[in-house]
């Protein structure tokens, strides 16, 4: 005879009970699937404007690196400092470049290199956003719900990939690279608004808070890499 258990499996769509759970997972939607349209219209950009194949690839790698290099670094900040303000500066920072990138294009300005360049600062507010919207997640939900919000932006981070290039391939045609890099910029207001709106519960903290300088990041994040080497059951 079975014993029953108070183990029973969280529902996949509890965490959603959380209103600011459920309004940021709606507002990272619209963002992650304006993030998909921007990486197709500028791989179509840089090939309307003949740049040759190495500028091509070089969009690619404009959108990939500053995650190899930001990564860690963003992730020890993401731990001292306050991370709702990470994330609005982060958004607001990615909000200007892309409205930079949208104008240019519109107005016929934009060449091979600046778009490299705008291609890199946009994936660089990403890449130093990802690792503290990651770690805010404990903050929205119960620790019970915390598999089930996890699954859920995995979710949202799929459909928004299978959605936004063949969005992006309609507005392209329909209306141009410009407009869909537009579209793209208004599509961070949401998260700005509601991680605006929203007000964690205050931390009592027992040791003094650190500060962002050399020395503190330099210990951080040795830490992080210790932690995500630590067998599970010591996190």
């Amino acid at each position: 005879m079975a014993i029953p258990t108070s183990d029973a499996p969280t529902s996949l769509w509890r965490p959603l009970r959380s209103p600011t759970f459920r309004n940021l997972l709606i507002a990272d939607v619209v963002s992650d699937v304006g993030t998909f349209m921007q990486s197709v219209g500028a791989a179509w950009l840089m090939v309307s404007l003949n740049a040759g194949p190495m500028y091509v690839a070089l969009t690619q790698t404009a959108s990939a690196l500053p995650f190899f290099i930001l990564a860690l670094p963003a992730g020890a900040i993401g731990d001292i400092v306050d991370r709702r303000k990470v994330i609005l500066r982060t958004e607001t920072w990615m909000v200007g470049v892309a409205g930079v990138l949208a104008a240019m294009t519109i107005a016929g300005k934009i060449s091979p290199v600046l778009l490299l360049v705008l291609t890199f600062a946009l994936s660089a507010g990403d890449a130093f956003e990802t690792p503290t919207w990651r770690a805010v997640l404990p903050e929205l939900v119960s620790k019970e719900d915390l598999p089930a919000a996890s699954a859920l932006n995995g979710i949202e981070f799929h459909f928004a990939r299978a959605v936004g290039p063949a969005l992006a391939g309609f507005v392209i045609a329909l209306a141009g690279i410009g407009t869909a890099f537009l579209l793209n910029t208004l599509s961070f207001f949401g998260v700005i608004l509601v991680v605006a709106r929203w007000k964690p519960a205050a931390v009592r903290r027992t040791t003094p808070p650190e500060t962002v300088a050399v020395q503190p990041l330099i210990v951080q994040v040795p830490r992080n890499i210790d932690h995500c080497n630590a067998p599970l059951a010591l996190r």
